[in-house]
């Protein structure tokens, strides 16, 4: 209502910031005396040494571990539940996740499970979910390795069930995390392609949540700034990896657009994204978003001309006159990071999928459906599926 002015504002993860602050893990406050660390199933985490870092930090703070690596790039029910056991087996008091989105989410899902008991898919609302309220959760330690999906400094995760094709997220206070290390010197080697994936995530993020209904005062600032250093910086991480100023800005953009999350909300493009990861879990997420992007954000630009005309503003630097000047600058930000040719088809999405999609999206992202700029009916998503795949 015009006139009124209200919001809360509640992210209790205290955040370590900064080039090289993995190696002070060992002086800071941990909340537990022996941790489950989640990585990825991939070798990154071990070629590169951020693992044995991060060991040699625990060892060092006197703090015992075990190492759970079985997660894929669209973490699984499957992977939560045993990651679950391996923590209770080896009486792990907290959590860490170092890596990508998907280990952290991970981390999250074992921290609800390994606290509460049963089986993770109980605590999803959604879809299949049992929907049982979470109570508690082990401490959860985030240290991402990726600039793209905030989860650092959120409280939502997102994992699919691969039985019932449902790629759900899920949400809690009790899974903030506890402490968050971004430590930009850990992206240096994710290669361009995936950088760009990432960072279009991160942005979509902070789009997504200025557009949303449920966007506030403070996620407003937080989204606009990270809009802002991803038009300007993610093109330099794309185009010269080594670039530590970039990744440096890009990781904070990234980390401001896990606030935006925190204080507003993802909308509709995230929900029709997870059901085309859910189907082809080898779809990047990213890559998902970059190729709905266009049609999603068309959809709107006479519901929420003011805000576009804002976010084209930050991104060129220059005054708005239309809203159409979003849609153009994020057609530019696209090319300058090579992913304007990121094509739905590509991943073997036909037409015919389209109906399905939209079922799917509507039956496990409803609550950020309802979020859009106005209510997108059935009719109107299969319509932006097919013109995305058919682009």
């Amino acid at each position: 209502m015009r006139g009124q002015m209200k919001f809360g504002l509640n992210i209790p993860t205290k955040l370590v910031f900064g080039a090289g602050e993995l190696k002070n893990l060992s002086a800071m406050t941990l909340p537990g005396k022996r941790a489950l660390i989640v990585i990825s199933a991939g070798t990154s985490m071990k070629k590169h040494g951020y693992l044995d870092m991060l060991v040699e930090q625990l060892d060092k703070a006197g703090v015992a571990h075990t190492t759970f690596d079985k997660i894929s790039p669209n973490p699984t029910h499957a992977h939560v539940m045993q990651g679950s056991q391996v923590c209770l087996d080896h009486q792990c008091d907290f959590v860490i996740g170092l890596g990508g989105g998907s280990s952290i989410d991970t981390a999250k899902a074992i921290a609800i499970t390994a606290a509460m008991g049963g089986d993770f898919w109980d605590y999803v609302s959604g879809g299949t979910g049992g929907g049982k309220p979470v109570e508690r959760a082990l401490p959860i330690v985030a240290i991402p390795t990726t600039a793209g999906t905030g989860t650092e400094v959120d409280l939502w995760g997102v994992v699919t069930n691969e039985t019932t094709h449902e790629k759900m997220g899920f949400g809690s206070p009790h899974i903030f995390p506890t402490l968050a290390i971004v430590d930009p010197e850990l992206m240096m080697s994710v290669p361009p392609r995936l950088t760009a994936y990432q960072g279009f995530d991160a942005f979509f993020h902070a789009a997504e949540g200025y557009i949303s209904r449920a966007h506030t005062p403070i996620s407003d600032l937080y989204a606009l700034e990270a809009i802002r250093l991803l038009y300007k910086y993610l093109p330099v991480a794309v185009a010269d990896p080594a670039n530590r100023w970039a990744r440096i800005k890009v990781a904070w953009a990234s980390t401001l657009a896990g606030m935006v999350e925190s204080t507003s909300c993802c909308t509709g493009e995230h929900a029709m994204e997870h059901a085309l990861s859910a189907l082809k879990p080898e779809l990047p997420h990213g890559a998902g978003l970059i190729a709905l992007s266009g049609h999603y954000f068309k959809a709107f630009k006479n519901d929420s001309m003011k805000r576009y005309m804002k976010m084209a503003e930050k991104m060129r630097q220059v005054k708005s006159a239309r809203p159409s000047d979003f849609l153009d600058a994020l057609e530019v930000m696209k090319r300058a990071c090579a992913v304007d040719d990121v094509r739905l088809a590509d991943w073997g999405f036909t037409g015919a999928d389209a109906e399905a999609l939209a079922d799917n999206a509507i039956a496990t992202g409803s609550a950020m459906l309802d979020l859009d700029p106005r209510f997108l009916t059935r009719e109107e998503i299969i319509q932006i599926y097919i013109d995305t795949i058919n682009a």
